[in-house]
């Protein structure tokens, strides 16, 4: 075991695995070694399972070694964000008021990857109850930025990307309530995916229902692909989850994208990205041109920056959840989490069902909009990294904990599929992420762009260990 092994490709490893060229038990230790080597630097985890996850893979091991069937993640490390319940284990959601408690059940995600043999090795840090785009919280202090300690790795889905960044696992299971899986994508590089709303069951049931996704980080799509196709198809649970059969998410990464009319939206009609991120990210859209794809620039696709309906909906779901904490132990929360909290909570009934029945215009016009065309590009992010520790970056300061980020939370209010793919490197060095929107049900046309731009660049550019 060498560190090259440390960013090959989950399907590379899978073959290698049912190859018995490589045991899951030593692709297990040398996760949770990196994993504690890491840890005092990145702060990536917040509960290691070397116990449960060697077990797990003395079992995978002994499957291989009997013949049995292979799942497809059979013997591959993953970690699983502390927004997501597996039994028995801690589910504080990054909350010190949730400091004690513990999951009842496993999540659909968590059955679903065990049962296609992938090997859980902890649970990931998250911004309290996935309220902030950046990497920290009261609860498990910051998680930093694998390419440079001294920025964030983004967030709410902080420690999977940092996992997957480093090398610890090949993909993560996040959540997605507003940007939490391709925001931090963008920062580090990888691959967020977010397929259709109801695609990928969310239970037990979020805080924010209505917005809240499921899905992969991963360094590369095809990896992202198989992840969500292990996770994706209908559960009972999830009165939101879609009946029948998933799309074949792998296929999808490898079709052509000629003839696909494409949106190109530098942004989106009302953010401010910084200039080097709209040449990146322009000149990775206007590629897929020579790829047979019809882009077309379109300055406007919102005539108003719909964050007001995202906080009405985000921070009302968790305000509520955490009712009784802020009148009794507010001092346990984010500060910065505590002041959108309140807000949200003292909004009028009508003043919610306003913002309610704007969302379903939203929906309406997006509809429209995809009458016209196949999917929608934008930059994922306005900006390319943040300083670790901080909410807002520099010259963002009359803005909110979400509403910088801009490009991301209007598609968790439509819930079309979505995906940040790297579109390049600033002269600094750092990642910049490209945003692919399909519409409804359109996850094959998302992944087949996602990968065409992940084609532009040679394998592993990308990646950097500081």
């Amino acid at each position: 075991m060498t560190d090259s092994l440390d960013f090959i490709s989950a399907r590379e490893l899978a073959g290698l695995v049912a190859a018995r060229q490589i045991s899951p038990v030593e692709l297990t230790q040398r996760a949770l070694a990196r994993a504690e080597a890491t840890q005092a630097s990145l702060n990536a985890f917040c509960l290691l399972l070397p116990e449960q996850a060697l077990s797990a893979a003395r079992r995978a091991e002994s499957a291989v070694i009997r013949g049995e069937p292979l799942g497809s993640l059979h013997g591959l490390p993953i970690s699983v964000k502390d927004l997501i319940s597996i039994a028995g284990l801690p589910y504080a959601s990054g909350s010190r008021a949730m400091g004690g408690n513990l999951g009842k059940y496993n999540a659909p995600a968590v059955e679903r990857v065990r049962a296609e043999g992938a090997i859980i090795i902890g649970k990931t840090t998250t911004s309290e109850f996935g309220c902030k785009p950046v990497g920290d919280s009261p609860l498990t202090g910051i998680t930093r930025h694998p390419w440079d300690l001294d920025k964030t790795p983004g967030g709410s889905s902080a420690g999977a990307a940092a996992s997957v960044a480093a090398g610890i696992t090949p993909f993560a299971l996040g959540t997605d309530g507003g940007g939490s899986l391709r925001i931090p994508a963008a920062f580090t590089g990888l691959v967020g995916f977010k397929a259709s709303f109801g695609r990928v069951p969310v239970w037990p049931t979020s805080a924010t229902p209505t917005l809240a996704h499921v899905g992969a980080l991963a360094r590369n799509v095809g990896d992202a692909a198989l992840l969500a196709r292990a996770i994706a198809g209908y559960d009972a649970r999830d009165p939101f989850s879609l009946v029948g059969p998933a799309p074949d998410f792998a296929a999808a990464a490898e079709a052509p994208v000629k003839g696909l009319r494409i949106a190109w939206s530098p942004s989106l009609g009302y953010a401010h990205p910084e200039k080097e991120v709209v040449e990146i990210t322009a000149r990775a859209a206007q590629a897929l041109s020579d790829q047979g794809a019809h882009v077309e620039e379109v300055d406007t696709v919102f005539d108003q920056d719909p964050a007001g309906l995202w906080r009405a909906e985000f921070y009302a779901g968790v305000g509520t959840r955490l009712k009784a904490v802020l009148e009794t132990r507010r001092e346990l929360l984010d500060p910065a989490v505590v002041k959108v909290l309140d807000i949200a909570l003292a909004q009028k009934l009508h003043d919610y069902y306003a913002a309610v029945f704007e969302r379903y215009e939203l929906r309406d016009r997006m509809r429209r909009f995809f009458s016209r065309y196949d999917l929608l590009l934008s930059p994922t992010l306005p900006i390319s990294a943040l300083d670790a520790g901080q909410d807002l970056p520099p010259g963002y300061g009359d803005e909110e904990l979400v509403t910088w980020a801009a490009y991301t939370y209007p598609f968790n209010l439509t819930g079309q599929p979505a995906a940040s793919v790297c579109a390049g490197l600033t002269q600094a060095g750092m990642p910049v992420g490209i945003q692919v929107v399909g519409k409804a049900l359109g996850e094959h046309a998302v992944l087949s762009v996602a990968a065409a731009l992940e084609r532009l660049h040679p394998p592993g550019y990308n990646l950097r260990m500081t």
